[in-house]
């Protein structure tokens, strides 16, 4: 779960992440306590769209203007956005308000931003996604599609960018999702309740002492959450610099196609989170295990062969569709994917090797083997 949420935060453009799991597994307050490691952007000082001051890509009508007219637009560094989309939100609350009479006594237009600009160039994060209105699906997925939010109202029509990363969490026992809403998550994934007693127990004891010392909790952890800010922070500067090779891109196409997942989406969704997670890695291209380890999060919500399977069968059939199209020769030499229980929770360890392939549902997988190693390292003296 914390994996897919660092994959999307150095690369937004993924497309986001859906969270499945029963009540209590921790699904809103791993997507909350992300908000804490988000990198800074530049936003303009004054624009309620956080445009960005230099790129015009990125820019409303408004600040467009003033940057070609050569006006030179103050500029602050803000956290990324982290906006909630409470289900009760009202049309007007998510997309915005145009007033039209007044438009019609100023001859100005009067626009009152909604969640959609306060969430642009951030995560737009909806708990309960499946029980969300319909109508407010369709305005999610015309602005996920786009980029951008237009409001009409009697012939007037106001647009503004609305990029946003579109984090969803779920308990499947309320209800599925919209298929065409569904393949909008870049990555998908289901989390269960730890089994074992000395995690159970670990979780009841961060939450006592949270409840009684909050801020001791807060230092007691702060080192792991710098060393997760400045990860990401390195990544999303290493990103465009990761190569990905024509083998690559054929090997994530094999393997959407063995699943049968319908259009490209996938195919474009493992490259994309491979990339980010070999920057987050620090290696400068993506590789086998890069793309095994994104298709275990894009492809499980794709797989269009299996009606009403269960999430360890999906599990299942996507492993041994992994298995049959990994070369094992390349794998001794080449694989770095290092898994094994995670059996204190409280610090990040060194993981046994094991042969990517293995099942994923309760491991820690690359991204948190590499940050134990960097916080072993960290803490050793200097010479």
């Amino acid at each position: 779960m914390k994996s897919g949420l660092l994959l999307n935060a150095v690369d937004p453009t993924i497309g986001g992440v859906l969270i499945s799991g029963h009540k209590g597994t921790g699904k809103s307050t791993a997507v909350r306590a992300l908000a804490r490691i988000l990198p800074e952007i530049e936003v303009v000082s004054d624009c309620p769209y956080n445009c960005s001051p230099n790129d015009t890509r990125l820019m409303c009508p408004a600040c467009a203007g003033r940057h070609s007219a050569g006006e030179r637009m103050a500029s602050v560094l803000r956290p990324m956005p982290l906006v909630e989309l409470p289900l009760s939100a009202t049309e007007d609350r998510v997309i915005g308000t145009l007033h039209v009479e007044q438009i019609l006594k100023t001859g100005e237009r009067c626009f009152e931003p909604g969640l959609l600009a306060a969430a642009n160039r951030g995560i737009l994060y909806v708990d309960e996604v499946n029980l969300l209105d319909d109508h407010l699906v369709d305005i999610l997925l015309d602005a996920a599609a786009s980029g951008v939010n237009v409001v009409e109202r009697e012939g007037i029509s106001y647009s503004h960018p609305a990029r946003f990363m579109l984090v969803g969490t779920m308990n499947p026992e309320e209800g599925e999702l919209r298929p065409q809403f569904l393949d909008r998550f870049g990555l998908s994934l289901h989390v269960g309740s730890a089994n074992g007693l000395t995690q159970r127990r670990s979780i009841v004891d961060k939450r006592l002492l949270f409840d009684l010392e909050p801020e001791l909790f807060v230092a007691r952890y702060r080192g792991e959450d710098e060393l997760l800010s400045e990860q990401v922070r390195s990544a999303r500067s290493l990103l465009s610099s990761v190569t990905v090779a024509a083998e690559m891109i054929e090997y994530a196409v094999a393997l959407s196609t063995e699943v049968a997942a319908q259009g490209h989406r996938s195919d474009i969704a493992i490259i994309k989170a491979a990339r980010a997670l070999a920057a987050f890695l620090e290696e400068d291209e993506v590789r086998r295990p890069h793309i095994i380890e994104a298709a275990r999060f894009v492809l499980p919500h794709r797989i269009t062969t299996m009606a009403l399977a269960t999430p360890e069968s999906i599990e299942a059939k996507l492993e041994e569709v992994l298995k049959k199209n990994f070369d094992r020769g390349d794998a001794e030499e080449n694989s770095t994917d290092i898994r094994g229980e995670h059996e204190d929770p409280d610090e990040w360890q060194e993981l046994p090797d094991q042969v990517p392939g293995s099942n994923a549902a309760s491991n820690v997988g690359m991204i948190f083997s590499f940050l134990a190693e960097k916080k072993k390292l960290s803490s050793m003296p200097m010479n």
